[in-house]
């Protein structure tokens, strides 16, 4: 048991070095350099100090914070709802298909993210092809922008997060064993209540991965509302780098960033204990269903 324990820690010991190194000190130095002044020449003063925090109650972060959470909720959400049956189909596909559909979920990531953003924005152009089919099929009025709106944003935040999704989702499934949905087919559910019952809870690792992947990935982008994006749909990341670049003040930089990465922190909680809940009851109910 003892050598078995040290083999853990010794494979443990070089991913708990990197998140060290790259995660927990620049979280520490981000929280400490959130309590301290700002001087006028753009750097950090001595002293301790909580009012960058109280700053954040200024009525013009509150839209920008819930704007955030919503855009990166929605893209968490739709992107494993979109994730589910790509990842049930390459699962389920024979070798070669397999390789040749993961194939194509992975080729985005040989294009260079600015590119592919970019790319989207002569999409959405109003000179763009799909404002054009868009107009033409009476889906939006003539002349309604397609970009530089909240609208954009979902999309694009969209289109580059889910790879993300379908990746986690169908590690769970490849393992999943299928045959399961036909014994409930056999013992009267519906093909629905299979999936509900037995598919999502025997997968629901990978679900829970890929949501949380999606979203925190979501929530600290800036780069996609930046460019498809206007004012009125500004994300946090925005702020920060405004923080940052303009106005040359990393305290009040950083305690956005902190209280994002707080917030963050708490919804994972949230959502740890939500699921192992979810789990727990579900596998309860099929140990009901099966002692009928």
């Amino acid at each position: 048991m003892m050598k078995r324990r040290t083999n853990e820690l010794l494979l443990t010991l070089p991913s708990m070095a990197w998140l060290t190194v790259f995660f927990f000190i620049p979280a520490i130095i981000v929280i400490v350099l959130a309590c301290k002044p700002a001087d006028a020449q753009g750097g950090v003063s001595a002293g301790w100090t909580l009012e960058n925090f109280r700053a954040l109650a200024d009525p013009q972060y509150l839209p920008i914070i819930w704007r955030t959470f919503w855009i990166s909720a929605m893209s968490s959400v739709i992107c494993v709802v979109l994730a589910l049956p790509a990842a049930w189909a390459i699962a389920q596909a024979g070798a070669t298909w397999r390789n040749l559909l993961l194939l194509l979920v992975l080729i985005p990531f040989w294009t260079n993210f600015l590119v592919r953003i970019f790319a989207w924005k002569s999409l959405l152009h109003p000179d763009g092809i799909i404002e054009h089919i868009a107009t033409a099929l009476h889906l939006v009025e003539e002349g309604e922008p397609l970009l530089y709106n909240s609208f954009a944003v979902l999309l694009v935040m969209i289109y580059t997060q889910l790879p993300f999704a379908i990746l986690p989702i169908y590690a769970a499934a490849e393992k999943f064993d299928f045959t399961l949905l036909e014994a409930a087919r056999d013992l009267g559910a519906s093909r629905l209540r299979a999936v509900v019952s037995v598919l999502l809870p025997g997968i629901s690792r990978g679900i829970g991965a890929a949501a949380l992947m999606v979203f925190v990935t979501a929530i600290g982008m800036y780069v996609v509302s930046d460019i498809v994006g206007s004012a009125d749909s500004e994300m946090i990341g925005n702020k920060i780098a405004q923080r940052v670049q303009s106005d040359r003040n990393l305290p009040l930089a950083s305690a956005l960033a902190a209280s994002m990465l707080g917030a963050v922190v708490l919804l994972l909680i949230i959502a740890r204990c939500s699921t192992s809940r979810w789990s727990v009851n579900t596998r309860n109910t099929l140990k009901r269903e099966h002692l009928k």
